[in-house]
C-alpha cells in the first residue's frame, strides 16, 4: 500500500505520529468506450461551448451558477481561500460508538505507527475499546476540511471520514407516517422467517458475480483470438488541437497488456 498522508493524531498533550493509507480498493474490470466499427479508441476533448475552441486543462477555471448567473471563481480566487495545512488529526470528542449513524460513514483509512515506538498508538487503540468510545476528529485531506471518525478493526486504528450533517437527506415518506398494525401473529411469523436466515457475516464468502463473469468473458475472447491490436486500435498519438492535452499512454498499455499475457501463462502452467 501506498502512503498518502502522514501526521499525528493529536488529543490533549498526547501525539500520536501516524501515516494514512487507503483502506479500500476498486475490483472492477476496467473499461473503456470504442467505435464499434474498428475497436478504434473513442476520446473526449474540453471545448468550449462559446468560442467552440478545444482548451487545455491549465486554462480551465471552476464556476457556480445561482439564479442565471455564471459567477467564475479562478485558481487565485480559491487560493485565497483560507484552507487548512495542518498535518494533525485533531480529537473533537470521543462519543458512544452506537451514536455514530452508519449513514453518514464515507471513505476508510488505515492508520499506521510513523514512531520508533508504536506504545502511543496501541494505548489510544486499547482506550477506545475498553471504553466503547468512537473518536470524532477534523483534519485537512486534499485542501480540504473533513470529519471523521477514529474506530479500532482488529488490531488497526481506522479512519472514517464522515458526511457533514447538512449532507444526509431527510426520509420524509408520507407511508411511513401511516398507523400500520401488525398482529402478533404476523410478528411471531416474521421473526420465524428471520431465524431460517440466521447466520454468522463472513463477507469473503461473497464474490462480485458480475465481475467474476466479466473477466472469464475477457480472457475467452482473448484466448478465441477475437481481439484487435492495441497499437492499431489506438492509433498514433495525434498531435492534438492548439491549446489541448496529449496523454501519450502507449507505453504503459503495452507494458500492461504484456504483464497480463505473462501472468496468464503461468496461471496456465
Amino acid at each position: 500500500m501506498r502512503t498518502i498522508w502522514k501526521g499525528a493524531l493529536t488529543f490533549g498533550l498526547v501525539n500520536v505520529p501516524v501515516k494514512v493509507y487507503s483502506a479500500t480498493e476498486d475490483h472492477d474490470v476496467p473499461l473503456h468506450q470504442v467505435h464499434e466499427k474498428d475497436g478504434g479508441r473513442i476520446r473526449y476533448q474540453r471545448t468550449c461551448e462559446v468560442c467552440g475552441e478545444i482548451v487545455a486543462y491549465a486554462d480551465i477555471d471552476r464556476a457556480y451558477v445561482d439564479d442565471g448567473q455564471t459567477v467564475v471563481l479562478t485558481k487565485d480566487d480559491l487560493a485565497a481561500l483560507p484552507s487548512e495545512k495542518s498535518r494533525e488529526i485533531d480529537v473533537v470528542e470521543f462519543v458512544p460508538s452506537d451514536q455514530v449513524d452508519l449513514l453518514t460513514l464515507d471513505k476508510p483509512y488505515y492508520l499506521e505507527p510513523d514512531s520508533k515506538s508504536p506504545k502511543s498508538y496501541v494505548l489510544l487503540r486499547k482506550t477506545l475499546e475498553a471504553t466503547d468510545r468512537t473518536a470524532i476528529v477534523r483534519f485537512t485531506l486534499r485542501q480540504k476540511t473533513r470529519l471523521a471518525a477514529l474506530r479500532v478493526r482488529g488490531k488497526v486504528l481506522v479512519l472514517q471520514t464522515l458526511l457533514w450533517a447538512d449532507e444526509v437527506r431527510e426520509a420524509a415518506f408520507p407511508a411511513l407516517d401511516e398507523d400500520v398494525r401488525i398482529s402478533k401473529k404476523e410478528l411471531e411469523l416474521s421473526a420465524s422467517l428471520v431465524e431460517s436466515y440466521s447466520a454468522d457475516f463472513e463477507p469473503e464468502s461473497f464474490v462480485d458475480e458480475y465481475q467474476k463473469e466479466l473477466r472469464t468473458l475477457i480472457d475467452a475472447k482473448i484466448d478465441a483470438g477475437d481481439t484487435f491490436d492495441v497499437a492499431e486500435t489506438f492509433g498514433e498519438t495525434e498531435k492534438a488541437a492548439e491549446g489541448g492535452e496529449v496523454i501519450d499512454l502507449m507505453e504503459a498499455l503495452r507494458a500492461s497488456v504484456a504483464r497480463s499475457k505473462e501472468e496468464r501463462a503461468k496461471n496456465a502452467g
